[in-house]
């Protein structure tokens, strides 16, 4: 019965973050396009130049924090030693919180792209891109980011199998 569980936890973790990742993509694309030969006719308003260094740092100290916080969060979890569904529950809620930050650094760059043309937004955008590919949650990285051994390895492996 914990199998159930712990299978309907990790799929809507998974479904949720793939949502997260995807929601931000055409945003970019469509900021990135405009920035390169400015097809799209706008009508932006002028905003301040300081918005364009608060939303680049903000989205560089949001990157770095959000890497620390949830390396935090894991240490706590092994740390108190729950049982299996507790700790897949724990890391589910770390890993919310981290796409979180990762979908709104994204769309910050979206829209700091948009408006300033600022390249260091693109390079932001794909630093948050590969912190989503290496953060995506799948079994495997479950039960090395836990430390998983014996029956509750083995529990978290059978997450692989489909249906």
């Amino acid at each position: 019965m914990e199998n159930l569980e712990i299978k309907r936890i990790y799929d809507k973790l998974e479904r949720n973050v793939l949502i997260l990742i995807a929601i931000p993509i055409p945003f970019f694309a469509i900021a990135y396009l405009n920035s390169q030969n400015g097809t799209l006719s706008l009508d932006l308003p002028e905003v301040p130049e300081f918005w364009n260094s608060f939303g680049i740092g903000f989205v560089y100290v949001g990157l770095g924090m959000h890497y620390f916080t949830f390396h935090s969060a894991l240490k706590k979890i092994l740390d108190f030693n729950p049982n299996l569904e507790d700790k897949i529950k724990d890391y589910a809620k770390a890993t919310m919180q981290r796409f979180w930050v990762l979908f709104i650094s994204g769309m910050i760059c979206s829209v700091g792209l948009l408006l300033f043309h600022n390249p260091g937004y693109t390079i932001a955008f794909a630093i948050t891109l590969v912190f989503c590919s290496l953060g995506k949650p799948s079994p495997d990285r479950i039960i090395r980011l836990l430390k998983l051994k014996g029956e509750e390895r083995q529990a978290i492996e059978l997450l692989k199998r489909r249906g």
